[in-house]
């Protein structure tokens, strides 16, 4: 079952992720040992599940680890 908008913000907030922005998403950045920045946008609808195929691409291109990381995360 694919998270929500809060799980996501529950994560990011637990694990080392900065908020930048606050306006029409929560958008946020975690910068990792090698230099390398990642950055998220989170809906504001927190207890709406993300759609399967944006949640897959949200840990594959956004938090760059696997679904069983991030559930362990929270």
């Amino acid at each position: 079952m694919p998270p929500t908008f809060g799980n996501l913000k529950s994560y990011c907030k637990k694990n080392g992720w900065y908020l930048t922005r606050n306006t029409d998403h929560w958008y946020y950045e975690k910068v990792l040992p090698n230099g390398e920045i990642l950055r998220t946008r989170i809906s504001h609808a927190t207890g709406k599940e993300i759609p399967g195929n944006l949640w897959r691409k949200i840990l594959k291109h956004q938090l760059k680890i696997t679904e069983e990381e991030f559930w362990k995360s929270l």
